[in-house]
């Protein structure tokens, strides 16, 4: 089973309101959008909000986040009790261009890739590492609780891991107003 880490405990300054609780042009929040796609390609998997909760769905499982970047975020939640799940998708709430199509797919090749999940699946998207929007392999969650990382690429490079090549405007984050808006004028 698959399950769904979402985090929500960015600042937000630059874009005036939390970014999990704008509005997605296809309804609800940004946070609600990606627990929509993760439901429709993994029904019934564990979700947990890391972070703030979500104004439109109040009734997810959340954990604190202890607002010392996402390094810290992931480590926390690492070492907290938290539902089974044999891989793990951990997606930042501004990475909202993602659909239940380009979901499937990107779950299809991290499991043909590591069938066992115990690694750390991740992208390269246009020459950069992409850990978020990645697939953790439940087991290295003692791994990363135990680590002192304070960098996500720092943890993602002290965890074992399988970086396949990425296209697509799914990975690309949301940081500024400009970056909203465009996002917004999209067909």
């Amino acid at each position: 089973m698959t399950g769904l880490l979402l985090l929500t405990g960015g600042q937000s300054r630059r874009m005036g309101a939390p970014k999990h609780s704008l509005p997605h042009p296809e309804g609800g929040t940004w946070g609600s959008h990606l627990v929509r796609v993760f439901e429709a390609v993994c029904p019934g998997g564990p979700v947990v909000v890391l972070g703030e909760p979500l104004p439109d769905r109040p009734d997810l499982p959340r954990l604190d986040d202890p607002r010392e970047g996402p390094a810290v975020a992931l480590r926390t939640w690492c070492a907290a009790p938290a539902p089974e799940a044999v891989r793990w998708w951990i997606v930042a709430c501004d990475q909202v261009r993602w659909t239940p199509d380009r979901l499937a797919v990107w779950l299809r090749r991290a499991e043909a890739a590591d069938p066992g999940a115990d690694r750390w699946v991740m992208a390269e998207h246009g020459g950069c590492l992409q850990p978020l929007g990645g697939f953790l392999g439940g087991s290295l969650r003692p791994l990363l609780a135990g680590s002192c990382e304070r960098s996500l690429t720092g943890l993602a490079q002290a965890a074992p891991r399988l970086v396949l090549p990425a296209d697509g405007p799914e990975w690309q984050d949301l940081d500024t107003p400009e970056e909203r808006r465009a996002f917004e004028g999209e067909p």
